[in-house]
């Protein structure tokens, strides 16, 4: 497909048979390929399956052609439409740049993705994962729609979940942690008393699975302080695994053991809410068999 082109459906059916019938110049293997190079969108939003149902009145959208390595991401997209592209970001990559690195980060994928698609379509980073984190990660593709995830951001996010592996066994099958966190000049969090300069984090978390002396968690943070899972697990005296800098002591992963798999977010345009899930990573399925991933 060499150019965009825009189609209108009259009645009810599902896709592939629907652009079967309409794109009459391509052979049925091609308009295939079109769907599993996500060159197919129905009312703004990338659809791959040949079943999805299509009804009266909706847009069917078929992308221009991308030049070869520039269409696809080195990593998985878990959601897109016209307005958000949410990915699952590797473990050892920058959300974007800082004043070490700006060209290797997921910012600068992504753009370079939305792109090469829509040319002088610009790309907005909606919140971070540190760089040793892994798990779902929300983009805009404008301005407003990024300002009005961001500027309502504790209002619109009913859960953020992320998956942590532990060293050795939590003091509770589930529980909550609450302290304030200061930051050092060095940059290292840490608990302790209420003060000027102090901010409050909550988190809460249950134990799922142990396996040789590890503990797998799922934990939800009530507040997006830096750091605090970090920390309020070191505090549990269980830190994460391959977390050096606050206190582990074993690294099975070969990576910080951290990865947020789960944020339900109410879309500000629609108000209907998202749930956005990031399987659980290879590495921690194999510290965990059985874990679903």
């Amino acid at each position: 497909m060499d150019e965009r082109r825009l189609l209108t459906v009259e009645e009810e059916t599902t896709l592939l048979p629907f652009l079967l019938l309409r794109v009459k110049d391509k052979s049925r293997n091609t308009v295939k390929g079109l769907l599993s190079r996500r060159q197919v969108m129905v009312d703004g939003r990338v659809v791959t399956r040949f079943d999805a149902p299509l009804t009266p009145g909706q847009r069917v959208e078929l992308l221009p052609k991308t030049s070869a390595g520039a269409a696809e991401l080195p990593f998985p997209i878990l959601y897109e439409d016209d307005g958000l592209l949410v990915v699952d970001k590797p473990a050892g990559l920058l959300s974007m740049g800082n004043e070490k690195e700006r060209r290797r980060t997921a910012y600068r994928a992504v753009s370079d993705y939305v792109k090469a698609r829509e040319p002088g379509r610009r790309i907005f980073i909606v919140h971070r994962l540190d760089r040793d984190t892994s798990g779902v990660l929300v983009f805009a593709k404008d301005e407003k729609l990024k300002r009005a995830l961001q500027d309502n951001w504790e209002k619109l996010v009913k859960k953020r979940g992320y998956a942590a592996a532990v060293e050795g066994t939590l003091p509770q099958a589930e529980g909550t942690v609450r302290s304030w966190l200061h930051e050092t000049s060095t940059h290292l969090v840490y608990s302790g008393p209420k003060g000027r300069n102090a901010r409050e984090a909550v988190t809460r978390y249950r134990a799922v699975m142990e396996n040789r002396g590890y503990t797998l968690a799922a934990v939800e943070i009530d507040t997006g302080r830096k750091n605090q899972i970090r920390v309020h697990m070191q505090d549990l005296g269980c830190p994460i695994a391959g977390d050096r800098q606050y206190g582990a002591r074993t690294d099975p992963m070969g990576r910080l053991a951290l990865h947020a798999d789960v944020l339900v977010l109410t879309d500000p345009r629609t108000r209907k809410e998202l749930t956005l899930r990031a399987p659980l990573p290879l590495p921690f399925r194999k510290l965990f068999p059985g874990a679903e991933g």
